[in-house]
């Protein structure tokens, strides 16, 4: 079972405590102070774990707290320094503070540590304010509290290559076939609820694919859990984007994937991407097969590939060409954390500008463009969901609140429409 978030509490070890201590022995008049210092409480360290893929530990484990430090001994002895209390969390690991919601870090490779509450510090004996002018100090310091908070973890899954697609396109089927992974398979939608892992292995070289739940329309708002599944394509390198060769429109369901993708994460949309028509068995599919290519490839996508995750066919070639643009990857540049932004149902800020000149309407929004720039015009049903994309954002009922009928222009961006309800 994949469990993804976790709320933990995190409390490190209190500092030992210092000791008022003299030196006493036969022969010695004046011995002098010899209060040693306490010892440092324990830190809380998160550890990525290559052998985990999952927070499910977090599920029934909330509570965490370091060991206190020794307290200091006389003789100038020091107290004993806490053990660290080590966290496992799987690599990929995005850590917030919970009260905030501030970035703390990413765990994004295995071995990777991170304290996130760092132990007190130990207290001071007495032989520590020894001055000229103190020579017998009765004085010492107590341990430093440790540090007591909240945080959030996020799971962004470490893999090499994505499976996007509507529901039930056959990216479980797939995944089963080329990989070790034995997901759950079902002819009906949302067969898969959490994103699975499998190995590839071809040509002495292997890949992690990620089999990504079928994203709908909304995804990137959270709608039907978008956000956990999106997160997840984030890391990966290469998208394979599976299109259900026995739908009604397959162009105009890849269009809606892409823009879940861009509106989620700009740079989503600049990755690699393999264009992967299943169900080829089906009659009416392979009828289609030629007329449905040479659609894709008029509008400047990569050559599709048309395979039958059922009967295996051409699935050998598929797995050839993702580990071929593996291969042709740029080498990855060491750069700072850059979040993807996260909308709450409950609290939108509109994505847009909206301005009326001469009764003409004008919408400009980084977000709203690029979904209009992803949009089939010719196919009616990928305007409709455009439409949709439109109300989810608000702007229909910022144009309706500013007049728009029936009949008039809309401009989004360098795109002339005509408005119809």
């Amino acid at each position: 079972m994949l469990v993804d978030e976790a709320k933990i509490f995190v409390a490190s070890g209190k500092g030992g405590d210092g000791i008022v201590a003299f030196r006493r022995e036969k022969y010695v008049a004046r011995g002098g102070p010899s209060g040693g210092n306490g010892g440092r409480g324990g830190d809380v360290v998160l550890k990525a774990d290559a052998n985990l893929n999952t927070l499910f530990y977090f599920r029934n484990h909330v509570h965490f707290k370091a060991k206190a430090g020794g307290k200091g001994g006389s003789s100038n002895k020091t107290g004993a320094d806490a053990a660290p209390l080590a966290l496992h969390v799987p690599p990929g690991t995005v850590v917030r503070d919970a009260e905030t919601g501030g970035l703390i870090a990413d765990i994004a490779r295995a071995d990777d540590e991170l304290v996130v509450a760092p132990g007190g510090r130990g207290g001071r004996g007495n032989s520590q304010f020894k001055t000229s002018a103190n020579q017998a100090p009765r004085m010492a310091e107590k341990g430093e509290p440790g540090v007591e908070r909240w945080i959030t973890l996020e799971l962004k899954l470490i893999a090499d290559v994505a499976l996007v697609g509507m529901p039930n396109a056959g990216k479980s089927t797939l995944l089963s076939v080329v990989s070790n992974a034995k997901p759950k398979i079902a002819d009906y939608p949302f067969t898969t609820l959490e994103p699975n892992l499998g190995t590839v292995i071809y040509d002495h070289k292997d890949l992690i694919f990620a089999d990504i739940p079928g994203l709908i329309e909304g995804a990137h708002l959270g709608v039907g859990l978008g956000h956990a599944f999106l997160r997840h394509v984030q890391r990966t390198d290469i998208i394979v984007h599976i299109l259900d060769g026995a739908a009604d429109d397959p162009i105009a369901d890849y269009n809606q994937i892409r823009s879940e993708l861009a509106l989620y994460d700009a740079k989503l949309a600049e990755r690699p991407e393999i264009i992967v028509v299943n169900k080829i068995d089906l009659p009416d599919v392979r009828e289609y097969w030629e007329l449905l290519q040479e659609s894709l490839i008029e509008r400047g996508l990569p050559e599709p590939l048309a395979i039958s995750g059922l009967t295996r066919e051409n699935v050998t070639r598929l797995v050839q060409r993702v580990f071929e643009a593996a291969a042709n990857l740029p080498t990855p540049e060491k750069s700072p954390i850059d979040e993807a932004p996260v909308y709450e149902l409950d609290a939108i800020d509109l994505p847009f500008e909206l301005s009326v000149e001469e009764g003409i309407f004008y919408i400009s929004g980084e977000r709203i463009e690029r979904a209009a720039a992803m949009t089939y015009w010719d196919y009616e049903e990928a305007v409709l969901r455009f439409h949709k994309t439109l109300e989810a954002l608000g702007v229909v009922d910022a144009l309706a609140k500013a007049g728009v009928r029936p009949g008039d222009t809309v401009f989004i961006g360098e795109y002339e429409l005509e408005w119809s309800d």
